[in-house]
Parts: structure tokens; C-alpha cells; sequence
């Protein structure tokens, strides 16, 4: 009961903000939609990492940089005049093999080792990625192709405009690929039998060894999703930026994707999207306020610089005292 409960207060809270913002003159509402949209992206990262929690009660340090390799191999399938479809094929393909052969040569090895021991070998994975991608793409940016063009034929912006902002189609695709994979995931661990089984290996792997369930089995499933999940979430994001660079996904998206998992709970598939929006939200809306209001004759982001990422940092402070385990998360 709580999932709906907390999404019917935030989607309350959302639509008091429009109300109150509607027909106000350079007012919150494109920031609001903006922030929504941009929470979506935040929520897609935030999948893997709770997915990768789940089975291991591990942080993936390294989800940002699977979002960039995937991003990567699109541009290289493109360069080549593969169809934009069989691109993200096999961009996807080539990060969830990268992500096993980790799995295997990384962490395969440390399933019995601390799980502080997993966490540093994620971070080690991610400074890994960053260096090979620089070693081999150098610094140059790139500019990755959306999946459908933001502007039409007569160059006017392309999309839907909803309380004063224009969405470009790749963040409605965004939407409805996040929408379907947090359903299809929720389902998963709750309806199937391999989905239960991850959840048991998290729990406890040794009884799960006992009833015959394949712990390194598990591990490769989750770390392969994980990896595939960033892959799609930087094939999505990256074209949106116009830019893409070496640890492009891990500068702009993992700290917001970890907060928003936090703030949603590291248990909660559902949180995720919670988290995400709320994220997204207070970043876009803190950014206009910034820029909005004054304090004497300057405005609040020439006072405190970075005032959107202060406000983050608030409200998950506030999340973590009022519900440590997160929004949805459940206590240990």
C-alpha cells in the first residue's frame, strides 16, 4: 500500500505546483515538466543501481560508465551506417558482454569477500572504463544522434508542449522505456521464480547454495541486466546533452541516480521512479528559483552557487531522518 500512497502525494504535489505556477509569467511550470522529464533518466540509472543492490547489497560505482560504453558503441555502429535500431542492438549487446566478462574476471572472485571489497572493485571498474574510453575516443566530444530528430522538416522544434515546454520525442521515448522497464522489473522479483532467487542470494547465500540455487549464476544475471540497463539509459540521455564525452553518464547522471535511489529506497524498484522524480523536480525547480528570486539586490544563485544542488542535498536530508531506509525501502 505504501507505493501508491507515496506516488499519489508526489503526482498531489506536482499538480499544487502547476496550479499555483499556471499563467505566471517566466514562472516554475516548464521547470516543473522539465524536472519530471530529467527524473525519468535519473530513475533509469537508479534501476540498475537498485537492481544491483538487491542481489548484492553492493553500490555499483560503475552503472554510470556502463550508460557511457553503451552510448559509445551507438555512435561507432552509426559511424558505420548501421540503422539506428540495429545500432542500439548491438550497443546494448556489446555493454552486456562487457558487464559479464567484469562479472566474471572482477567479481565473480569476491562473492565470498566483503562487501566493502565488492564496492572498491566497482569504483576500480569505473576508473577503468574512463581510462580505456579516453585512451581510445580521447577527450574529443562527439555528437550522438537522437533516435527521432528534436526539430520537424520545417526546422520548427518537433514534440509535444505541455505546460509551456516543448518535449523532444527522445524524452517521451525515454519515458515509455522507463515506464515499461520499471513495470517489467517490478514484476520479475515479485512474480518469478528467478526474480526470487536473486532476492534469496542477496538475503542469504549460503541457505540459497543449500536449496540448489546457483549463486555465481545469479551474479552474472544481475551484473548482465545492470550492465544493459546503463547501456540503454546512456543511449537515451546522451543524445539529450548534444554531447558525449569520456564518463559523460558518470559526471552528469550517477550522483543524482544515487541520491534518488536513496531517497526512494535501495530495496524498491518503485522507488527508483519516486526517488528519480523527486530529483529531477527539485534540481530543475531549484535551478528557476536560483534565478528567480532575490535576497536585497542579488539574486539566490549569486549568493549560494549551485543553490538546485544545495536543495537536493536538503531534502535528502530530511528523507533520511524522517525514513532512513528510504521512501519504499524496507528496514533491514
Amino acid at each position: 500500500m505504501r507505493t501508491p500512497v507515496v506516488t499519489f502525494i508526489l503526482a498531489a504535489l506536482i499538480g499544487l505546483g502547476l496550479l499555483f505556477g499556471a499563467g505566471v509569467e517566466n514562472g516554475p511550470n516548464p521547470f516543473i515538466t522539465l524536472g519530471v522529464m530529467n527524473g525519468f533518466v535519473y530513475g533509469l540509472v537508479a534501476l540498475g543501481l537498485v537492481l544491483v543492490y538487491k542481489g548484492t547489497r553492493v553500490f555499483n560505482f560503475a552503472q554510470g560508465e556502463f550508460g557511457t560504453l553503451g552510448a559509445y558503441f551507438l555512435f561507432f555502429f552509426l559511424t558505420k551506417g548501421l540503422p539506428y535500431w540495429l545500432g542500439i542492438v548491438l550497443a546494448v549487446a556489446g555493454t552486456l558482454v562487457i558487464g559479464l566478462g567484469l562479472e566474471r574476471v572482477v567479481i565473480r572472485p569476491l562473492i565470498e569477500a566483503p562487501r566493502i571489497n565488492v564496492l572498491v572493485a566497482t569504483i576500480a571498474i569505473a576508473l577503468a572504463l574512463i581510462g580505456i574510453e579516453i585512451l581510445i575516443a580521447r577527450i574529443e566530444p562527439r555528437s550522438l544522434d537522437s533516435i527521432l530528430p528534436a526539430l520537424d522538416a520545417a526546422g520548427d522544434p518537433a514534440g509535444i508542449t505541455i505546460f509551456g515546454l516543448t518535449i523532444e520525442p527522445q524524452r517521451l521515448i525515454a519515458l515509455g522505456v522507463f515506464g515499461g522497464l520499471g513495470g517489467l522489473l517490478a514484476w520479475f522479483f515479485s512474480r518469478t521464480d528467478l526474480g526470487l532467487a536473486v532476492l534469496a542470494t542477496s538475503q542469504d547465500s549460503f541457505a540459497t547454495k543449500v536449496v540448489g540455487i546457483g549463486v555465481p549464476r545469479m551474479s552474472r544475471f544481475i551484473w548482465g541486466l545492470s550492465a544493459a540497463l546503463g547501456a540503454i539509459a546512456g543511449i537515451l540521455y546522451v543524445p539529450l546533452t548534444g554531447t558525449l564525452t569520456p564518463a559523460v553518464m558518470t559526471v552528469n547522471i550517477l550522483i543524482p541516480a544515487f541520491t534518488a535511489a536513496v531517497i526512494g529506497g535501495m530495496t524498491s524498484l518503485p522507488g527508483a521512479f519516486i526517488g528519480g522524480t523527486i530529483i529531477g523536480v527539485v534540481q530543475s525547480v531549484g535551478g528557476w528559483a536560483g534565478g528567480h528570486f532575490t535576497l536585497g539586490e542579488q539574486t539566490w544563485n549569486l549568493i549560494i552557487p549551485g543553490v538546485e544542488q544545495a536543495m537536493i542535498f536538503v531534502v535528502l536530508l530530511l528523507v533520511l531522518l524522517a525514513r532512513p531506509q528510504g521512501l519504499l525501502g524496507k528496514e533491514a
